[in-house]
């Protein structure tokens, strides 16, 4: 199994150096909820979609000059993280309110397990060190990441100055 980097083009013209294993597979797992746990960065075209669902005001924080989904305690054991706090839109049975009552997410959890970053102006994308360490669904279906790169990558992605995917709240 390679894990030389490989150009592939995800969207018409758009482009990502791969930089995992062709043969990594992903699918979320029933009650997993762990990618909740941290501050989701939300970009400009995050917070347009954002504020046609929700309140801005009482759903999004700014840290370090950058705006974040709010973050609240949850009553789910096991499924917050050390602070006991998860992202505003975690509902209590461990479901998204955004993508189950919106058919939406924010860019950054379209991307997750992926990291993506730029380098000599390229658009890399790999596993995040955290996914590989907590994420129970890598490697548990037959889902290839990389044949299913446009559900992972939003085009929006290539018009970010920095799309470094690991920043956190």
């Amino acid at each position: 199994m390679s894990t030389d980097p490989r150009r592939v083009e995800v969207h018409p013209g758009r482009e990502v150096v791969v930089e995992f294993d062709p043969e990594l597979t992903f699918e979320c797992v029933d009650d997993c909820t762990w990618c909740c746990h941290h501050g989701v960065l939300l970009y400009d075209r995050d917070l347009i979609e954002l504020a046609a669902r929700a309140t801005l005001a009482e759903t999004t924080t700014e840290f370090r000059g950058e705006k974040f989904v709010t973050r609240e305690p949850k009553g789910r054991e096991g499924h917050v993280a050390e602070d006991g706090e998860a992202c505003a839109f975690l509902r209590e049975d461990g479901l998204c309110a955004l993508h189950l009552e919106h058919d939406w997410k924010p860019t950054r959890c379209s991307v997750f397990p992926l990291g993506v970053w730029r380098d000599a102006g390229e658009l890399h994308v790999g596993v995040r060190d955290s996914a590989r360490e907590h994420c129970e669904g890598l490697g548990v279906s037959d889902r290839r990441v990389i044949d299913n790169l446009e559900a992972f990558l939003p085009e929006l992605l290539w018009d970010l100055e920095n799309p470094d995917s690991d920043r956190e709240l």
